[in-house]
């Protein structure tokens, strides 16, 4: 029932979308939209620098915080701490793990593809 409902709201929104594309007809405004666009800003060009500069940020942030940080040693007592857990545990955290990684990837997917049929 579902699907159905789904598929006849789909007609309804390509119909309206038709019927709203071919009841407008051309106003012709004596050339207001082209001079509207040709005084309109010119596009910026790519931000590499920008990008460049947040990854340099990034890059200093990350030394900075494996420096105070002991050198990373709380990586290691941390991987130690998961070498001392039992084997079903270890595999229940995987599973989790795999799960939520999971979910998320198929939210996007679905916003995604969401954004694109709207579109």
């Amino acid at each position: 029932m579902g699907a159905k409902l789904n598929m006849d709201e789909q007609i309804q929104e390509d119909w309206l979308d038709t019927r709203l594309r071919d009841a407008a007809p051309y106003i012709d405004d004596a050339g207001f939209t082209a001079r509207v666009v040709y005084r309109l800003p010119a596009r910026s060009q790519p931000r590499s620098r920008r990008a460049l500069i947040l990854c340099c940020i990034t890059l200093l942030a990350s030394l900075i915080t494996y420096a105070v940080s002991g050198g990373g040693q709380f990586l290691v007592s941390g991987f130690n701490r998961m070498a001392g857990l039992p084997v079903v545990w270890i595999l229940v955290l995987a599973a989790l793990c795999s799960l939520i990684f999971t979910s998320v990837a198929a939210a996007a997917a679905m916003s995604r593809t969401r954004g694109e049929s709207l579109g």
